[in-house]
């Protein structure tokens, strides 16, 4: 049974930092992911990692500020998110797939998310 476990989200200032933790089980994947969703808005691609490679891709509103990494020996993914802005606010969900290329944005397995909130 796949399981996705986040955890770390909470209220941080603008400016301020978080780190975002995934844990994953049950299957061997080919890539993991993070994704949001703020209130009233769909869901986005925040940052994805190949899982054996490393390889990484972030969507441009978090490049240079979100840093995507895991810990193949725990089998946790992570998300560094630095320079919080107000517009970060959202549920932050960990996705994972056994399929397919970074660049592919379909995932087979959800998280139930963990809620980030900035305060301006």
């Amino acid at each position: 049974q796949v399981q996705l476990v986040e955890s770390g989200g909470a209220v941080v200032q603008a400016g301020g930092s978080l780190r975002l933790s995934c844990a994953a089980s049950g299957r061997t994947f080919t890539k993991l992911g993070w994704f949001r969703q703020a209130p009233e808005k769909e869901r986005e691609f925040v940052a994805s990692i190949n899982w054996s490679a490393g390889n990484t891709l972030y969507a441009d509103s978090v490049k240079g500020r979100f840093t995507i990494s895991r810990d193949n020996s725990k089998n946790t993914l992570y998300l560094q998110l630095n320079r919080l802005k107000p517009e970060d606010t959202a549920v932050y969900y960990c996705a994972a797939a056994t399929t397919g290329g970074l660049y592919n944005l379909k995932y087979d397995y959800w998280g139930q998310g963990t809620q980030v909130t900035v305060s301006s």
